[in-house]
């Protein structure tokens, strides 16, 4: 992985975080309010276990491979 490409990597990765963490809080408020969206918050559920999964790759990528 070249320099520029593990610096893109790096930028995606903070931002991935960033929005991982946004929605756990809109999920957890979503969850907490009285008229909760039972469909909507599995919308949401399902759109943060994909970022999870591009996150888990790209750290994965940035690691070197080490053969014991």
């Amino acid at each position: 992985m070249t320099e520029e490409e593990e610096t893109a990597a790096r930028l995606e990765l903070a931002r991935l975080r960033q929005e991982h963490r946004d929605l756990d809080a809109a999920i957890a408020a979503l969850a907490a309010s009285a008229h909760a969206d039972f469909i909507q918050v599995q919308r949401l559920k399902k759109r943060k276990l994909l970022l999870k999964d591009r996150i888990t790759f790209l750290e994965d990528q940035m690691l070197p491979d080490i053969i014991a």
